[in-house]
């Protein structure tokens, strides 16, 4: 698999649930600490793992001051990278790189996002599935963050809610529609591209 990716948009809530989303992430096969090391793993600007205390990082992610790339672990020697933002309009941004991963490992993490996307109480904006890699997760910025004109490809499947959902089935009417929970709306295309 090649640079695929998941393109997650959350509101920021008043108080982080980095937390819960660290036990859903958890009750699907992927943990925070990395299995040997004790810790968590945040990367630095080099790319060099730095190790952490989860309640450390847990604090930075709450602050909302910077980015942050971390890593997830499904074993001591498989990962998920997860740059984790914030934009001035209040949204957390994660992008999981899927790129390393077996089908059965890029299944667990889109179903890890999706029962965080729609258990956690902050709510979701988008969540932009793109196995392949074809696409660039910042192309969904625009359309998703400040309702831009250009609507990029749905590759594999998105979830999200109004006025997207309407503005995305204009422009793409082939696309298949199923409601999901909390406001959200699963779409999809009709073939595979």
């Amino acid at each position: 698999m090649a640079d695929g990716f998941i393109r997650w948009y959350r509101e920021s809530g008043a108080t982080s649930v980095f937390a819960e989303q660290v036990k859903i992430f958890e009750a699907h096969g992927i943990g925070l600490v990395h299995p040997v090391r004790g810790a968590a793993v945040v990367l630095d600007v080099e790319g060099d793992q730095v190790l952490m205390r989860p309640e450390e990082l847990g604090h930075l992610l709450g602050l909302r001051i910077s980015s942050i790339t971390m890593e997830w672990w499904f074993s001591a020697d498989i990962d998920v990278v997860d740059s984790y933002s914030y934009e001035p309009l209040g949204c957390e941004i994660q992008t999981l790189w899927l790129d390393g991963l077996t089908r059965e490992q890029a299944d667990a993490v889109e179903a890890a996002v999706v029962a965080a996307a729609t258990g956690l109480p902050t709510p979701t904006r988008a969540v932009i599935v793109d196995r392949r890699g074809e696409g660039d997760p910042d192309d969904w910025d625009s359309a998703v963050l400040y309702e831009g004109e250009r609507l990029p490809v749905v590759r594999d499947w998105v979830l999200v809610r109004e006025p997207l959902t309407d503005r995305l089935l204009r422009s793409s009417p082939e696309l298949r529609r199923e409601e999901a929970a909390t406001g959200l709306t699963l779409l999809s295309p009709a073939r595979p591209l």
